[in-house]
């Protein structure tokens, strides 16, 4: 055998069982003797690179910042700004924004979090007005600092002055921000905001950038003096999203749950347009169930406000641990059902299927399972339901709890290895026909969970196959019960 083409049988993938580490979280000490020396200290380097890594995001958050004002100042763009991503959205429209978003910041090596809320308008006394209100109340109460956002191009006006009189009732530490002061020799108009009684107001322009980095340096600082240091874990409770279609019976479902009306419910699809956090506790467990709009197929001409309910609702499923996934069993199952699932599994949330209206329909179970077993990639349970009957609620509940209990577990490391010596035993790694070299696996380690990821060490991932990967990820799946779970396998070889 050529030797420089063929390296799969240089040596074992593992050495004996009971020298094995089954240590949760590998550290770069796990014995790597069965590899080639070139082998074991590359993935020795990476290993105690992961390490450290995840000792870095283990750090705590220092502290919650709420960015609360009136409608269209531009909270949103100064969101994005300041952590550096796009999650918050931003529309010309006023009032995009309407429930809360908490979105991870760091600066300077401290991370923290922001809360983007709805705008207040005192003067608006709309239910979803009040509703916005109510959020923008609990984020004042639970966040350490609160910046009051106020446009710096308007100028003053009645509604900041109530905005003001709420903060300086609530008792909150504030720092007022005049934002889209975007011409630097105009900042000194900004100081007419002093007689809000909130200090000397900070200008920015969350759209340029300008003095977004003094705005952070402060934050930090009010933080280290006045924050309440947490980590991301420290609630326990379980987000469980209802996702699916419009009309399929999320919100009857979300009252069945609930055991009252609290969700709006009515025949005519899209009653739903905001993400609602209800927070109960079933069976000992704390949960937060998440009542989304309907997700549509993106069409030419589509309603905005259709847009943005499938945007909140996409978002609901990016801080949500499971999906219930509402299949109306009337219509069976549909690509769109399909594509929500896909939707769900590429942000990280695991997903059961609950076929809605069971009572009312004469689809046959196998066949929606099997439909659903063969489309999607994670293989989520199917549970029959019908919430005008209250049927199988409780079941319901108890499997998307028992999902996230299963994602969020952990591997042991030389348990994980065993069983991949075992999969390359009974089906070995692809050949490349063309140079001679074959796929090999030279090491495995769980790196995440709540959804789990893994990592496998191969010698060119460039040999890796498509059949030979959902081989290895059905597998996986399979032997470690991550059914239902979106599992992330990165391969990695040496440059």
């Amino acid at each position: 055998m050529d030797t420089d083409t063929d390296i799969t049988e240089e040596h074992d993938l593992l050495p004996p069982a009971e020298e094995l580490d089954d240590d949760v979280f590998p550290s770069s000490d796990i014995d790597l003797a069965h590899l080639d020396e070139d082998d074991a200290d590359w993935i020795a380097a990476e290993l105690a690179e992961l390490e450290e890594a995840q000792q870095e995001e283990a750090r705590p958050f220092i502290g919650r910042v709420a960015v609360i004002g009136y409608p269209n100042v531009g909270k949103s763009t100064l969101v994005n700004r300041l952590s550096g991503t796009r999650i918050a959205i931003v529309h010309e429209t006023a009032g995009v924004t309407r429930d809360r978003k908490e979105i991870e910041c760091e600066w300077n090596g401290e991370r923290f979090i922001l809360v983007d809320t709805g705008g207040v308008d005192e003067g608006d006394h709309s239910l979803m007005s009040k509703a916005i209100r109510r959020q923008v109340d609990s984020a004042i109460g639970e966040c350490d600092l609160v910046l009051l956002v106020v446009d710096g191009q308007q100028g003053i006006s009645a509604a900041d002055h109530e905005l003001a009189e709420l903060l300086r009732t609530s008792r909150a530490r504030v720092r007022l921000v005049a934002n889209k002061v975007d011409n630097p020799r105009n900042e000194n108009e900004a100081a007419e905001f002093f007689e809000l009684g909130l200090g000397m107001p900070i200008p920015v322009s969350a759209h340029h950038g300008n003095n977004t980095g003094d705005l952070l340096d402060i934050v930090v600082e009010e933080l280290h003096e006045i924050g309440t240091p947490f980590h991301r874990d420290d609630d326990k409770a379980i987000r469980i999203a209802i996702v699916g279609r419009p009309n399929v019976g999320k919100s009857t479902l979300a009252n069945a749950i609930l055991g009252q009306g609290r969700h709006i419910v009515a025949d005519m699809p899209g009653t739903t347009r905001d993400a609602v956090d209800t927070r109960f506790e079933f069976e000992g467990r704390d949960i937060i169930l998440v009542d989304t709009a309907g997700l549509r197929r993106r069409r030419s001409g589509q309603d905005p406000l259709d847009y943005y309910s499938e945007v909140r609702a996409l978002q609901a499923a990016d801080r949500a641990d499971v999906a219930i996934l509402l299949v109306d069993a009337s219509m069976g199952v549909r690509e769109n059902d399909l594509a929500v699932a896909d939707a769900m599994r590429e942000r990280d949330c695991c997903v059961i299927v609950g076929l809605s209206k069971w009572d009312i329909n004469d689809v046959d179970l196998f066949d929606v399972t099997e439909t659903i077993a063969q489309k999607l990639r994670q293989r989520p349970e199917v549970v029959t339901t019908s919430s005008t009957e209250n049927r199988n609620i409780h079941k319901l509940l108890r499997k998307a709890i028992e999902l996230h209990d299963r994602a969020t577990k952990r591997v042991g490391t030389g348990e994980f290895n065993r069983v991949l010596k075992e999969l390359k035993e009974r089906t070995p790694p692809p050949l490349d026909k063309k140079t001679r070299r074959r796929l090999n696996l030279l090491y495995g380690t769980q790196i995440q969970a709540g959804p789990p990821k893994v990592r496998v060490y191969v010698n060119d991932k460039g040999l890796m196959t498509r059949s030979y990967g959902y081989y290895l990820e059905n597998q996986l799946r399979e032997r470690f019960g991550f059914e239902g779970c979106p599992l992330n396998i990165e391969y990695r070889s040496r440059a």
